[in-house]
């Protein structure tokens, strides 16, 4: 039996490693041939409700990659139907729902969310992980209460929030409705993932970065303040990300979490100097994938070295692998990341 690769939990816990311990964020799928082979027959619904085919998408990146943590293959809108929302994954497009929140009646008409009744495919793919396949921890995750609220009332993606923003403010009360109403399925779909074997769990707030600080502590940092509270009990990592949020990494800070994920916008020593005291995940810009190797390597030497200056560093890109990254850029990278960190952890001791 190969051993158990524990780095990723050891720095998510603040402990000094060998190496920095990397995973990639879309690593499952994206640009690997061996799944785009796969995502020409099936939807990516279709993956997510064949356990053994999810697992494969899964753990895919960790043998060709070799990086310290698979991430469950699923969408952040998965449990969403579950409460009673109509939603499709469109592809090109993303999730769109056809019957959009618009007012409290609407929100009252959300039912509860029992992640065996509902999800039960996840959970079984979980197993097959964390049972069977994998050496290394199954980062698990959810959507975060905005971002899924922006789907929910926008009716899919959007560029400005208009919707989303203008309901929060008029509508307090239908607002804050809201967010119970998705915190109570958050808790309940991540409880269910750490029972059925994740050993690490990531918050994407992915478009909370379009608020600005004080609207956040109002309509926001409550309930994620709940959210995390509960989920504390579940004694695993836990770790909040989103997109151009920069401006809020502190307010993160506060909360009773692990990890704060960084984007590319935020360096490490930026985010130390103003008072990020936690362990960080992050942030090489996915877009420097597609330059020159001496500029890659330029770049993630810069970040291991801020990230070593505390024990607590989670390499990760700033966002997602794209479809047109090499995966053998991916597997040269982690190499890097692995040898070069584990050089300086090693001049340092």
């Amino acid at each position: 039996m190969t051993t158990f690769n524990d780095t990723l939990l050891r720095a998510a816990r603040g402990e000094r490693t060998e190496h920095t311990p990397v995973w990639y964020m879309r690593q499952a799928g994206r640009s690997q041939p061996e799944y785009r082979a796969i995502k020409e027959k099936y939807s990516l619904e279709e993956i997510t409700l064949q356990p053994e085919l999810c697992a494969y998408v899964t753990r895919l990146p960790v043998e060709n990659y070799n990086v310290d943590a698979a991430i469950l293959y699923k969408d952040i809108v998965t449990p969403l139907p579950g409460i009673g929302v109509d939603v499709k994954i469109k592809a090109g497009v993303g999730p769109v729902i056809s019957n959009p929140i618009r007012s409290v009646a609407d929100i009252e008409k959300l039912g509860e969310f029992n992640a065996k009744e509902h999800t039960p495919y996840v959970l079984e793919t979980i197993k097959m992980l964390t049972e069977e396949q994998l050496n290394v921890p199954l980062i698990c995750f959810a959507g975060a209460p905005f971002t899924l609220a922006s789907y929910m009332i926008e009716g899919g993606p959007s560029r400005n929030y208009n919707k989303t923003k203008s309901f929060m403010v008029s509508e307090p009360q239908a607002w804050f409705a809201l967010m119970d109403k998705l915190a109570d399925m958050i808790i309940s779909d991540v409880s269910a993932q750490v029972e059925a074997g994740a050993k690490a769990i990531q918050i994407f707030d992915s478009w909370v970065g379009a608020l600005n600080v004080e609207d956040y502590r109002v309509f926001i940092k409550p309930i994620m303040t709940r959210i995390f509270a509960e989920l504390k009990k579940e004694n695993v990592p836990l770790i909040q990300f989103g997109v151009g949020a920069s401006h809020l990494a502190k307010e993160w800070n506060d909360l009773p979490i692990d990890v704060v994920g960084l984007d590319w916008r935020l360096p490490i020593k930026e985010a130390r100097a103003n008072g990020i005291t936690k362990p960080v995940q992050g942030n090489l810009d996915p877009s420097l994938l597609l330059a020159d190797w001496s500029i890659i390597e330029k770049r993630t030497k810069d970040i291991i070295d801020q990230g070593l200056e505390m024990p607590g560093h989670i390499f990760n890109l700033g966002h997602g692998v794209f479809p047109e990254v090499d995966p053998e850029v991916l597997k040269r990278l982690t190499a890097l990341i692995h040898d070069y960190s584990a050089q300086q952890i090693q001049a340092r001791s």
